[in-house]
C-alpha cells in the first residue's frame, strides 16, 4: 500500500507505525490475509523470514502473514556468515517439501560495512569510478551535510572505528576507494553467501522448481548529491532499487528497463500464482514482463523520503524532479532536476533552465 493509505511514511519510530484500521475492524485484522506472506499463506504455502528487520526498524508489523520468523538477535547489526546457517538449516528441513516462501535478510551492503578483514579487498586494483573525477572529490570535500565525505570521516572517530574497514580518514583523491571498494566488497561478501543458498537448491534437487527473487528495501548513494554510504534521499541513488527475478519457466536474459514500484511486487506474485489480487493493494503487476516480456512499466512514479529529509520526487522519461519540503541540515535547493539520460549521478541541476519541465512534474 501507498503510505498514504498505509499511514508508514518512516523506517523507525512512531513513523513506521501502521494505521489501526478502526471500528470496522474485525476480530482478526487484514495483515492475517493481506500481507504478502499472508496472502501466499492462503495459497498453502509455508511462508518464513530470516530477519532482524523489524526489531531493528519497530517495525513489528513486518513479521505478519510468516508462519516461522527467525530472529538471530543483532538487529541489523549480523552478518552473512551468522544468517548463512540458520538459512542452509531451514532448507535442510522443509526444501524438498512442496508450497514453501522464504525470506532471507542479508545486511551485508549496508553502511557500515563489516566484512571480516580476513575477506581481503577483492577491488583493490580496480579504478574509481569514471565520473568520480579528482574535481568533483574536491567539490565534495567542502560539503559538510549527513553522510558527505566531512561527515564520513567524524563518523569514523565516533561510531564506525569499531569496523576496521571504516577507520581511516578521507583525505586525498585516492582514500575515496575505502567507500567505493568496501561497498564492492560488501556485495561481492553478500553474493557468495547467495551463492551457497542457490547450491543448497541445487543439492536438494528443487533449484529448476524454485523460483529466486534477489531485491532490496533501498539504494545506496556512492557519490550522487555528494553523499556516501547512505540511502536518506528521494533520488534515484537511494530509490532504484536491484531487482533480479528467475521464474520457472519465465524469460532468461530479458531486462525490464520499465518503472516499477516496490508494492508492485506483491500483485506481480499472485498473478504468476494464479491468486486474485488483494482488494487493499495498489500494486500494479508486472508479471507479463517476467514470462513474456511485455512492457508493464507505469508513466511515471512518485517517491518520498521523510527519515533524513522530508522530500517528494518525480521520476519520469528520462527526468527526476526532486522537491524539498526540509532540507535535514543537508542544504538542498527546493527544487533539482536532473536529466538521468545525460546525467545518471545527478550533478547537473537543471531545475532553473528547465522551468517548464519543473511545472509539469510539480503538479504530481
Amino acid at each position: 500500500m501507498f503510505a498514504i493509505h498505509n499511514g508508514v511514511v518512516g523506517h523507525g519510530g512512531t513513523a513506521a507505525d501502521m494505521m489501526r484500521e478502526g471500528p470496522s475492524r474485525g476480530f482478526s485484522d487484514r495483515l492475517r490475509r493481506d500481507s504478502l506472506p499472508g496472502s501466499l499463506r492462503q495459497l498453502g504455502l509455508k511462508t518464513a523470514s530470516i530477519s532482524t528487520f523489524a526489531e531493528r526498524h519497530s517495525a513489528w508489523t513486518f513479521n505478519a502473514g510468516f508462519n516461522e520468523v527467525f530472529n538471530i538477535g543483532a538487529g541489523g547489526g549480523e552478518s552473512a556468515e551468522q544468517v548463512l546457517p540458520v538459512a542452509l538449516k531451514w532448507l535442510e528441513d522443509n526444501g524438498e517439501a512442496d508450497n514453501w516462501f522464504l525470506h532471507l535478510n542479508f545486511w551485508d551492503p549496508h553502511t557500515p560495512y563489516r566484512k571480516p578483514e580476513e575477506y581481503g579487498d577483492p577491488f583493490a586494483n580496480e579504478p574509481l569510478p569514471e565520473w568520480l573525477t579528482e574535481d568533483v572529490f574536491n567539490i565534495h570535500k567542502q560539503k559538510v551535510v549527513q553522510h558527505s565525505i566531512n561527515h564520513m570521516n567524524e563518523l569514523a572517530k565516533t561510531h564506525y572505528y569499531k569496523w576496521p574497514r571504516h577507520g581511516k580518514q578521507i583525505e586525498a583523491y585516492d582514500d575515496l576507494r575505502m567507500i567505493i571498494d568496501h561497498y564492492d566488497c560488501a556485495i561481492h561478501y553478500m553474493d557468495k553467501h547467495v551463492g551457497q543458498v542457490l547450491g543448497k537448491l541445487e543439492q536438494l534437487g528443487v533449484m529448476e522448481d524454485t523460483a529466486i527473487l534477489i531485491s532490496a528495501d533501498h539504494g545506496e548513494n556512492m557519490g550522487e548529491l555528494g553523499i556516501y554510504s547512505e540511502h536518506g534521499t528521494a533520488d534515484q541513488g537511494t530509490c532504484h532499487i536491484p531487482m533480479i527475478i528467475r521464474w520457472p519457466n519465465g524469460l532468461k536474459g530479458t531486462v525490464d528497463e520499465g518503472l516499477h514500484y516496490h508494492l508492485d511486487l506483491a500483485p506481480t506474485l499472485a498473478s504468476l500464482l494464479g491468486a486474485p489480487k488483494a482488494e487493499s493493494w495498489d500494486g500494479q503487476g508486472f508479471a507479463d514482463s517476467i514470462i513474456m516480456g511485455t512492457s508493464t512499466g507505469r508513466d511515471y512514479l512518485v517517491l518520498s523520503q521523510c527519515a533524513h529529509v522530508c522530500q517528494r520526487s518525480v521520476r519520469f522519461g528520462d527526468w527526476l524532479y526532486i522537491r524539498t519540503y526540509h532540507d535535514g541540515h543537508n542544504w538542498f535547493p527546493k527544487e533539482m532536476l536532473f536529466n538521468l539520460a545525460d546525467d545518471p549521478y545527478e550533478q547537473d541541476n537543471l531545475a532553473e533552465d528547465r522551468l517548464d519541465i519543473c511545472k509539469k512534474l510539480f503538479i504530481c
